[in-house]
Order: structure tokens, then sequence, then C-alpha cells
């Protein structure tokens, strides 16, 4: 068994991807779009039809309805993840919950779309799915000093009251004077 690559296949072969959907109308035409962007594309309208065809020739990637006729796509994952762990599988449901979301992750899946998709939807997850996850931010990050922050939002609030300092000392609950004082420094490092 090979190990997975994040950089496009230099072989002639396209990725293998499974549609599975019982609405016809919706499977066809994302299956016809998927082919017209590379992908060799199997459809599927049931949970049984797809673990035939994932017996037959696992797929790289599949895209499995949540919500289906006799057995769910909770269901129809588990049976792929059993027949080739290696399957990236994207869920699509438009009887989306939380709850289903995190089972469908819990189970293997590698993303989570609400319907209406369409292709780029799709491509996009699973993109996303294949990126590193973001950075931590800097460790030696230094907020702003309160002198700091209390001066940015008295300019802030000045600013939105178009420079009349009587309505941004009413707005701040200073007294005028007071506020003209603190406008007279400078900024805070």
């Amino acid at each position: 068994m090979t190990e997975p690559t994040d950089a496009p296949s230099t072989s002639t072969s396209s990725p293998s991807l499974l549609l599975v959907d019982d609405h016809a109308l919706l499977r066809e035409r994302l299956a016809r779009a998927l082919r017209g962007r590379g992908y060799d594309v199997r459809t599927a309208a049931n949970a049984d039809e797809a673990a035939a065809l994932a017996r037959e020739e696992s797929p790289e990637l599949a895209v499995v309805d949540l919500k289906m006729p006799d057995r769910s796509g909770l269901e129809c994952i588990r049976d792929l993840r059993e027949i080739d762990p290696a399957t990236r599988i994207l869920v699509v449901t438009g009887y989306g919950s939380i709850a289903t979301a995190v089972e469908a992750m819990r189970l293997g899946a590698v993303n989570y779309l609400q319907k209406p998709v369409d292709v780029d939807d799709i491509l996009t997850a699973f993109e996303r799915a294949a990126a590193p996850p973001l950075a931590a931010a800097e460790k030696d990050y230094q907020p702003p000093s309160l002198a700091r922050a209390e001066w940015e939002h008295i300019h802030r609030v000045l600013t939105d009251c178009a420079g009349n300092i009587s309505e941004a000392a009413r707005r701040l609950g200073l007294h005028r004077r007071t506020l003209q004082r603190k406008l007279a420094k400078h900024a805070p490092r």
C-alpha cells in the first residue's frame, strides 16, 4: 500500500470518487460536474449499492448523503471505512444537526456540508480536510497596556462623534474637561 501524498498524482489515472445520494437528479448533476473536473465518478443510490461498488474498487474519495431510505449515511460511512480506511468521506445532508455532524466525524468522515451543495463546495471541503491545522498564535504576543487601550477607545468614540468633544464625553460618561485633558496627552506605549 502506498503512502498518500498531498501533491497531485503524476499518473494518468484520475482520482476516484464514489457519490452516494438517493436523489437521482442531484446525484447525476454532481457526478457530471465532478467528471468535468477530472474525477472518475461512480454513483450509488443507497448504502448497499455503495458498499458493493467499494468492494469492487475502493474509491479514494466518497461523498455520502446522510438521510437515505433503508440504511442511513452513518451506516454507509461505517461500511466504507471497514472496506478501506484510507477512503476520505465527505457527508452532505439537508437535515443537519450538531449531533449527526459529530457522529459522522467520529465514524471517520473528513468533513460535513449542509445541502444545497455544488461541486465547488465539495472540492473545497476535501481541500480543507487535507490542509494542515491552523498554526497557533505567536507566543510572544503582548497585549496593549490598559492606558493604551483606554486612549484608543477614547479616540474611536471621538471619531464616531465626528470630533464633537461634548458628545464624546457624554457617551464615555466623562466630564468634558476630563476628556479634554486626556486628549491633550500623547498616546501611551
